[in-house]
């Protein structure tokens, strides 16, 4: 059976096209499924329209957080309560063609593989701000973790046995389109285009992208801490460099020249004091909500799933 993972943030103009098209989809291909939406708090009537989807449809499991969590949250509730021996994690707002479910099914299902990840073969109708912050970004966690995550995205197919190794993962704190990556196994890769959305307009401001990315980064690698190191190296050449010039000047009678290098170094050196602090407090608070071992997520309600709350 394949399970079908669906995140929702206020996405009731899109739930109940979302249900039909990949209903059809999969009936169309007689392929056993069920659709597992997972409501992440949201504002809207996304979790009524929801319940009403999931009581005319068995195959539909709704499952509703207590609050908003955030995607990462979602994704992994979801693959926490799915049923399938693969599961597809997939947008509500069909920019994610469902038509390519199939393709990944087939791969997986005659192929010996654990995961089928879509590429991205183009990145739709975004903005060039958009598109220049997700290519640096996809550079920064190459450099950092020597993942090749470009054109990457959270639509994939995941293996069962792939599914239980994230579900096992005891960290709070998730960037799960590196882990899936990072867990290994035989991967093979599909292409397709970003459609537009259904209905509705992206739920990403510039300020959560920018959070987004801070987040994962230092969540899937400890690489900015290597700037504090880096910083300290040059500033000790610097500092050689100065204390010559400073020594050589004393003896030549010219000492009083050096002033104005002795304030700019202060105030250099103090700038990058201050910017590594606030690397290494960042990471401090990373460890501080690590350490609470607080749930990823609360589950106030689970429809078609025996009633069963999760965390």
């Amino acid at each position: 059976m394949l399970s079908i993972i669906i995140p929702s943030y206020n996405e009731e103009g899109n739930v109940a096209n979302t249900a039909q098209v990949v209903t059809g989809i999969m009936e169309e291909n007689s392929i056993d499924f069920e659709i597992v939406f997972v409501n992440d708090g949201s504002k809207d009537k996304t979790w009524e329209k929801l319940s009403e989807l999931s009581q005319k449809d068995k195959r539909i499991v709704s499952v509703n957080f207590s609050r908003n969590f955030g995607k990462e949250a979602a994704v992994f509730a979801g693959l926490k309560v799915c049923s399938g021996d693969c599961a597809v994690i997939m947008d509500c707002d069909l920019q994610h063609p469902p038509q390519t479910i199939v393709e990944m099914y087939n791969i997986w299902k005659n192929n010996d593989v654990d995961v089928v990840e879509g590429i991205k073969s183009d990145r739709g109708k975004e903005s060039k701000l958009y598109g220049g912050f997700s290519k640096l970004f996809y550079k920064l966690i190459k450099k950092a973790s020597g993942l090749d995550m470009s054109g990457a995205s959270d639509f994939k197919l995941l293996d069962r046995t792939v599914v239980d190794a994230l579900n096992e993962m005891p960290e709070r704190l998730t960037f799960f389109r590196a882990l899936s990556s990072w867990v290994g196994y035989k991967t093979e890769k599909v292409y397709f285009e970003v459609a537009e959305r259904f209905d509705g307009q992206s739920k990403w401001s510039l300020k959560s992208l920018i959070k987004y990315a801070i987040n994962s980064i230092t969540s899937f690698t400890s690489a900015p801490l290597q700037i504090v190191t880096g910083c300290g190296m040059v500033l000790f050449v610097v500092a050689v460099i100065l204390g010559i010039q400073t020594i050589w000047n004393y003896f030549s009678g010219n000492a009083l020249e050096g002033f104005t290098t002795v304030i700019m170094l202060l105030l250099i050196t103090s700038s990058i004091i201050m910017f590594s602090l606030g690397i290494i407090g960042y990471y401090l608070s990373k460890i501080y909500e690590e350490i609470k071992q607080r749930p990823r997520f609360i589950i106030r309600d689970v429809i078609n799933k025996n009633d069963r709350k999760e965390k």
